[in-house]
């Protein structure tokens, strides 16, 4: 077990040899992430404050509303990244296309992409509920050197070289993988630094909670109505509890710590589910297998689906191994 209180800059630096391809540069990418997430958190903390929350007027490409700290917080991760010249592509849940980064420049010899939701949850920042970062970082497929395409973003989870997520709650944390484990650090605002204070986080095998939006019941398939009734059900250590927060990074975090599952399926009203494929699924997926768990459709492993296109949605079963599994096999026998 790694020593706690240590800080992220130290854990990186003492990593930094761990990675697949150790130029230096994914740690850089983290050291960003780290930097735009403080920022964003500075704003989080001063809302009702300070005019940045409500609507911002406009939607994304989803046709959702964007809220004025999406945009905040989307802007303030894509200028991070591209300032330090790190990357040669973003993708963000707010834009409708990628970003070439440095595209023209001859000598930009950056490999890697990154892929992120600037702050999942939104709805509920004007109710002081934790909201959310996850991001998603791949090795570019295309020469380097080249403008990215999409190729370099409609890669499968499994080529995924570091995801994450930052949470806004009571406490700021961002936990993150690169394929050894999964570490979350948590902010002392004093001084403004992450130290390590959840080495090696694990899903436990079975949990007792559920998160999903249960308002949406009759919509479900027949096979997430199926596994609700067995959780629901008076036997054994069941009846498992409800707890649902209505951001992702939340439930998952939660989940994480305590053991459970959290299913966003497909639905009448949403037929390919609502969750993205790419910014927020794979991510989750890796960090979950890193942790012990699991990340399904509800019948094929998450990071195991081939993109078809930059904002694909899909259904999603993630957490505690044995609960996905059952819950998979529900979806299957219906």
């Amino acid at each position: 077990m790694q020593e706690k209180n240590k800080t992220l800059g130290e854990y990186i630096i003492e990593n930094q040899n761990a990675f697949q391809y150790s130029t230096g540069e994914l740690s850089r990418i983290i050291n960003s992430i780290r930097l735009a997430a403080k920022v964003v958190n500075y704003k989080v903390n001063k809302a009702g404050l300070v005019d940045i929350v409500g609507a911002a007027g406009e939607q994304n490409i989803q046709g959702e509303d964007q809220q004025k700290l999406d945009v905040f917080a989307n802007d303030t991760f894509i200028q991070t990244l591209i300032n330090r010249n790190i990357v040669c592509g973003i993708a963000s849940e707010e834009n409708d296309d990628f970003i070439t980064v440095n595209s023209l420049d001859e000598n930009n010899q950056n490999k890697y992409v990154v892929l992120m939701d600037p702050l999942d949850g939104s709805s509920n920042i004007d109710v002081n509920v934790s909201v959310g970062t996850i991001f998603s970082v791949f090795r570019r497929v295309t020469p380097v050197g080249t403008p990215v395409t999409s190729e370099d973003f409609l890669q499968k989870g499994v080529n995924q070289v570091a995801a994450g997520y930052v949470v806004y709650g009571t406490s700021t944390m961002l936990v993150y993988t690169t394929g050894h484990g999964v570490n979350g650090f948590t902010l002392n605002p004093a001084i403004g630094t992450f130290y390590l204070s959840h080495p090696n986080m694990q899903f436990s095998k079975d949990g007792n909670i559920y998160s999903i939006n249960e308002g949406n019941y009759v919509h479900f398939p027949q096979g997430v109505k199926n596994y609700l009734k067995y959780c629901q059900a008076e036997e054994g250590d069941r009846p498992y509890s409800s707890r649902y927060i209505g951001s992702l990074v939340s439930d998952f975090h939660r989940n994480m710590i305590k053991g459970g599952i959290y299913i966003y399926p497909t639905s009448s009203k949403a037929p390919n589910g609502k969750l993205r494929l790419l910014y927020e699924c794979n991510p989750m997926a890796f960090l979950a297998e890193q942790a012990g768990g699991k990340a399904s459709d509800g019948y094929n492993r998450i990071m195991e689906i081939e993109p078809t296109e930059l904002h694909q949605r899909v259904s999603f079963f993630c957490g505690s191994y044995n609960m996905v599994e059952k819950a998979e096999e529900f979806m299957k026998n219906s």
